[in-house]
Parts: structure tokens; sequence; C-alpha cells
């Protein structure tokens, strides 16, 4: 029975009230007054119920399409305004004991050579990204008790942290790794991770068994559960999302508004942030083996339909995407980019590059300087910010300060600091040139004469050689 307080996994996830609510959407998918009324409510940027943003997602009315996705547009500015935080992934193992038949790292695949990075290999990595500018990671690596163990993973976050190359620095360090108990995330959260991020991939327990068939992740329960475990170890900032393509679209997109219900109202926090990346290739992995892949104007769609029903979550969307889909997300509700990523072990490192150890293809390789020109020419502000998490607005704490709107106050100034920053260290040119003239515009919006000042004198420091500034 649905129990959306529940630990358990099938009850805060039910198959039943999802299936039930598939057949809710689809009875009123053409209900203007009922599709209105949610319209009117998502408006209040309070959040929806998942049954609600199911109908939103199933509306086959243009003129309330058009208006769901121009309210998101509106939801996305008033929480986030024109910032679009920057990061990189960092893969630092490819060994893995799971099955996962969608993922080449899968133990099985002998075509993909194994490798994991040593201490030294990482600070080489790290270097070279702080060379591009980044400030902000999230690792990623396999599941291997003894390739992979939290000590190793512990390590390299310390390491991380310690390294300091010219004026570069990484701020924050985001963990993706697989479900875990709750004292090794007692142990993350001592290391200072900024958030924990699991994927899902897909909700549906039947279709996931079926994709998990070996491994500790094939544990449906204890890998739904894992954000619950997080939170009892004391860490405050999760990331969750699916990968869409697994399965029908529809469930999994339930499956995610529930798991965001079950976030709020049993863990005291909603998720952070929220990702969604779809099926793609690699090696061993063909996804027209996947008959659900999510065509571009759906995907829009939920896009723009996660960010009425969540309106405080972080989006994330990766180079998984293609520079045409990723400029169109912008606006409907994406709050996070990745840049110049590699899917490889070692891939930062030119002389130690080894795609074959890609988990997926980029569909956007452009440079890091290259997507910063990018979105500044399309009117927002680049961000390296961390300061949220350094200055302790985190979990609850940010949520409050986010949800009322404030949170800009910080994030505005901070934006336009850490792109000064970039702009001084790392650009090119041009796109310095650029960034100026995009600084001087968001200066003159600023309201408030002492922040105004402020702002100005902290970019005078920052010229004459101070980092690190922040409000």
């Amino acid at each position: 029975m649905y129990d959306v307080k529940s630990p358990k996994a099938e009850e805060f996830i039910d198959d039943e009230e999802i299936r039930e609510t598939l057949a809710y959407a689809a009875q009123n998918k053409s209900n203007r007054a009922l599709i209105e009324s949610i319209i009117d409510k998502a408006a209040l940027c309070k959040g929806l119920t998942h049954r609600e943003a199911a109908v939103l997602l199933e509306c086959d009315i243009p003129d309330l399409v058009e208006r769901t996705f121009k309210l998101a547009e509106e939801i996305k500015q008033r929480f986030y305004g024109n910032r679009i935080v920057m990061f990189a992934p960092l893969y630092l193992s490819n060994y893995c004991v799971n099955g996962c038949i969608y993922c080449p790292y899968h133990a099985k695949n002998r075509h993909i050579p194994r490798r994991k990075l040593t201490q030294e290999e990482i600070r080489n990595e790290v270097t070279a990204l702080q060379d591009m500018g980044h400030k902000r990671l999230a690792i990623e690596l396999g599941e291997h008790p003894v390739q992979n163990p939290i000590e190793y993973v512990i390590e390299s976050i310390n390491t991380i942290y310690g390294i300091h190359h010219k004026n570069g620095d990484i701020r924050r360090v985001n963990v993706n790794i697989a479900a875990t108990s709750i004292e090794n995330y007692r142990k993350l959260k001592d290391a200072g991770i900024g958030t924990y991020i699991l994927f899902q991939e897909t909700y549906d327990k039947k279709r996931y068994e079926i994709l998990h068939p070996s491994g500790p992740k094939s544990d449906y329960a204890y890998h739904t559960e894992a954000m619950d475990r997080a939170r009892a170890g004391g860490i405050d900032d999760m990331g969750i999302g699916v990968l869409f393509g697994l399965t029908g679209y529809r469930y999994d997109f339930v499956g995610l508004m529930m798991h965001a219900e079950h976030m709020e109202a049993a863990l005291g926090v909603g998720p952070h942030t929220i990702s969604v990346p779809r099926i793609r290739p690699a090696d061993d992995i063909n996804p027209e083996e996947f008959a659900d892949a999510v065509p571009d104007e759906k995907f829009l769609h939920i896009v723009a339909v996660i960010r009425c029903a969540v309106p405080y979550t972080g989006m994330i969307i990766s180079t998984r995407e293609s520079k045409k889909v990723r400029e169109k997300v912008l606006d409907l509700g994406v709050s996070q980019i990745s840049g110049a990523s590699r899917t490889s072990v070692g891939g930062y490192t030119e002389e130690e590059r080894d795609e074959e150890t890609a988990q997926f293809d980029l569909a956007d390789k452009r440079t890091l300087d290259e997507v910063v020109a990018w979105l500044m020419e399309l009117g927002y502000i680049p961000s390296f910010c961390t300061a949220c998490y350094r200055a302790g607005r985190t979990g609850e704490r940010f949520m409050k300060i986010c949800k009322s709107g404030k949170i800009q106050d910080c994030c505005t100034p901070n934006a336009i600091l850490t792109l000064k920053e970039y702009l001084l260290d790392y650009a090119a040119p041009a796109t310095k040139a650029l960034g100026d003239k995009l600084i001087a515009k968001e200066i003159d919006k600023i309201d408030n004469p002492a922040l105004k000042e402020a702002v100005l004198e902290d970019l005078s420091r920052l010229e004459a050689g101070e980092r690190d500034l922040r409000f």
C-alpha cells in the first residue's frame, strides 16, 4: 500500500499507485478545466503532487502545453535567474561487479580495458581540470568492493581537495557512487562531500531486476532506499535521477516525482538536484535495443513539468545531450550543466586518455571555454560558485532560503565573482571581452546600492589578484 513516509521502497514507490496515476493521467489528458487548475497551482511555486504532474505531462492540448512550458521558464527565472552552474565528472575507476545490461562497465564486458586511477593520476586529472577553470567535480566509479572500497573513495576526495595549482582549486566534490551503508555515508559526510548523487535508473521493479541481473545493485530495495540511509548518515544534499529510455518514460517520471515527495515527507529535505539523462551509445551497448527511448519533444516536456512540480530543485543535464537540446532545456528548468566532460578513466590527461574506457559517448564535445562563451551569448551567467556548501547553506537551510526566493541575493553576486575569476585566469580573449560586458550588464541589474557597491569592490579585489571571494 502506498505510504509516502514509509522507509520501504515498495511502499513509497508503490507500483499500484503508479499504475493508477498513469490511468488517471490518460483519462484526463484532455480535461481542460483540471489541467488549467493544475497549472494555476504550479504557478504558486509550491510544487505539485505526482498525480498532478503526471496529468501535465500527459496533456495533449497544444495551448496548455505551451502554457506549461512558459510557466516552467518563469519558475526557473524566479528560483535560479539566469545562472548556470558549471561542473565536470571525474571517472576514477571502471572496475565493477554488477551486471547492468545498459552500462559498458558491467562485469561480463571483456572488451573494455579496466582502469583505476592512482592518487598521483588523480592529481594529474584534477590539475588538468583546474587548468580549464573547473571548481566543482562529480566523482564517478564502478561498484567493486576490492578495487573501489570506501577507503579509496575517501582517500581520493582528500587528494582532490588538497590540490592547489596556480589559482586552481576544486572547492566542491560531489559523489556519485553505488548505494552503501549508513556508516559509509557518515564517512562521506566527514570527508566534506557536496551532494551525494545516485540515479535510480528505473523505478519499475520488474524491469529493474531484468536490467540488473547480478551484483549488489540487483537488490532493488537496497538501491531505492539509499537516500534514506544517506540522510541517516548525516548527508543533507542529495541528488536523484532516472536514465530515461530503460523503460516507459511515464512510469519512471511518476516514480521520480514520488521519490522527491518521499524525501520531503520522510527525510525533511527534498532532492537538491534532479538529473535527466537519456540512454546513449557506448561500448557493448546499443541504445536501439531499448525500445523506450524518449524523443526530443517529449524530453523537453518532461523537463518543463519537473520544473513546475519541484520548483526548488536544481536540474542537471550532461554532455550526453547535444548543444541543440541543451540550449532548449536551459530556459525550461536546467540549472547545472557539465562542460568539456570526459567519461573515460584518465580522460583529462591527453597522454593517458583511453576512450575505450568511456562509460558513454558524448554528444557535446566542446571545450569549457566554448561552453562558457556560448552560455554568455545566450544571456546566461556561467557560475563556478560553491559558496552555499562552504557557508553551511545545505539541506533544510538551503531549501528554506531557496523556496523563499531569496537565494538569488547570494547566488547572483557569487556567480558574477566566480565568472570574473574564470575570465581573469582561464578565458580566451574573446570570451573575456564577452564576459566583461555581461558582468557590467548584470551589475546594472542589482537594485540594492550596498550590494552593488560590495560586488564592485570584490571585483576590484579580484583584479588585484585576490581569489575565492564570496557572499
